[in-house]
């Protein structure tokens, strides 16, 4: 068997490591969806399984995948240190990682998205600002995944950066989605992205989505080039900040380049706004998350 199959050397215990993780991922997914209806007030079970409500269904999803995108930062992290110290990791980042999607996402509502109500919309089975709204969450963790990775241990100077995420994911979803509100309106007339949105432009809604979750992976790229610093709070959240918006900005004209020769000859605006053409913004959206893998592993591999 052994010259079939060559494996690495793997922890005798990895087991029980994995059981310990996954149990607490399991229950924090759990309070994830319980949250659900009661920050909303409204039943889950309700709207999901009597309503088929799709747009909580994909607002739902959206934050669970967000949390185990977060969650995928601590597995495994204190393997060979003890159950106890596992169990504790998880729990602390689990549900600091919990505090963080909501607080992210409340501010999302309040100052990105701020003029719409996101909740009624979302209770109104308004798909489009469903899909901004998990496009959103997953793009919070994405940083804030890399971020707890870039991060030391389980100490307070570690959650204090952690924490700190809150506002780099805040200016940099600020950032995005002004952007492209601002060309939305130079190119349609003065018209309102987010009243659009709230029209139900589903395609509008994966393009944007699309973008913001490929500036998230680009943004993320920063934590290979900024050099971690315990007590150092100012200057890492300046850090991550002047460096990811830069990374953000160069991202955006590698995909304006990419869009223009993959979909040459395609009126790109009049197609997504127009027409409303769900298979040109998924080819955008997809491009969008496509060149930032490229770009971050370029960048990773230019490192090391």
């Amino acid at each position: 068997m052994d010259q079939l199959i060559k494996l690495v050397a793997i922890e005798n215990d990895l087991a029980i490591y994995l059981v310990i993780d996954i149990a607490i991922a399991v229950a924090m997914l759990f309070v994830i969806r319980t949250l659900s209806g009661l920050f909303t007030k409204v039943n889950v079970k309700r709207e999901l399984g009597e309503r088929d409500n799709f747009a909580f269904g994909i607002s739902l999803a959206g934050r669970l995948l967000s949390l185990t995108i977060v969650l995928s930062a601590v597995v495994g992290r204190q393997v060979g240190m003890g159950y106890e110290a596992a169990a504790i990791s998880m729990l602390l980042f689990g549900g600091s990682g919990i505090v963080l999607v909501r607080l992210g996402r409340y501010a999302h509502d309040k100052i990105v998205l701020h003029r719409l109500d996101r909740g009624q919309m979302i209770t109104d089975k308004n798909v489009s600002v469903a899909l901004v709204d998990a496009s959103a969450a997953i793009a919070s963790a994405i940083i804030t995944k890399s971020i707890i990775e870039w991060s030391v241990g389980i100490d307070i100077n570690a959650f204090i950066a952690l924490f700190s995420a809150v506002i780099v994911v805040l200016l940099v979803l600020l950032f995005a989605t002004r952007v492209y509100e601002y060309n939305f309106r130079e190119n349609n007339q003065d018209n309102s992205f987010q009243k659009t949105l709230c029209d139900g432009q589903i395609a509008l809604a994966i393009q944007h989505g699309g973008n913001l979750i490929g500036i998230a992976i680009a943004v993320s790229t920063a934590s290979k080039v900024l050099v971690y610093s315990p007590t150092g709070y100012v200057s890492n959240i300046t850090g991550w900040l002047i460096v990811g918006l830069a990374f953000a900005v160069l991202l955006m004209l590698l995909t304006s380049i990419t869009k223009r020769i993959v979909l040459a000859g395609i009126n790109r605006r009049d197609e997504v706004v127009l027409q409303h053409n769900i298979g040109v913004a998924s080819i955008e959206a997809v491009l969008s998350v496509g060149i930032a893998i490229l770009f971050s592993n370029v960048f990773f591999q230019g490192i090391y």
